[in-house]
C-alpha cells in the first residue's frame, strides 16, 4: 500500500464567506467558482450536524474541523493513498452549503473530486 497523503494546505477555510479557489488544475471543485472546470453546484441547505453524518458515512474519511457552519474533511483514496481536501460551508445569505473538493497532489484526479461532491448530494436528498 502506498501514501501519497502531501501536507495539508495551510489556506483553508472561509474567509469572507468564500472558500479557497481552485488552482486551475483539474482536480478540483468548486461551487462558488466562476470558472467551467471547476464549477459545481452548492448542496442544499443542511445542518452541518447532519451532513457531518454523511460524511463521516463514507469510508477513508477523517473529519479534521466542524463547527455550526464549516466541516472539513480528508478523504484518502484506497489503493495509492492520495488525499483530498474537502471543505462545506454553510452560508446563511444564499441558504445553501457551498463545497471545495481538491487533490493535494497531482493534476487530473479522473473526476473522484466532482463523483465524491454528487455522492454526497445523493445521499443528502435520500434523506429528504
Amino acid at each position: 500500500m502506498f501514501n501519497f497523503s502531501g501536507t495539508r494546505p495551510n489556506n483553508l477555510g472561509v474567509k469572507d464567506s468564500k472558500l479557497t479557489a481552485c488552482p486551475g488544475t483539474p482536480n478540483c471543485v468548486n461551487s462558488q467558482s466562476s470558472d467551467t472546470q471547476s464549477k459545481i453546484a452548492p448542496l442544499p441547505s443542511l445542518a452541518i450536524s447532519e451532513l457531518k453524518k454523511i460524511v463521516e458515512s463514507m469510508e477513508r474519511t477523517t473529519i479534521i474541523e466542524a463547527t455550526d457552519n464549516y466541516l472539513y474533511a480528508e478523504f484518502k483514496t484506497p489503493l495509492m493513498g492520495y488525499v483530498d481536501d474537502v471543505e462545506f460551508y454553510l452560508d446563511p445569505k444564499e441558504n445553501v452549503i457551498h463545497v471545495r473538493s481538491a487533490s493535494r497532489l497531482g493534476k487530473s484526479d479522473l473526476g473522484l473530486n466532482r463523483k465524491r461532491v454528487e455522492e454526497i448530494r445523493a445521499k443528502m436528498q435520500a434523506q429528504n
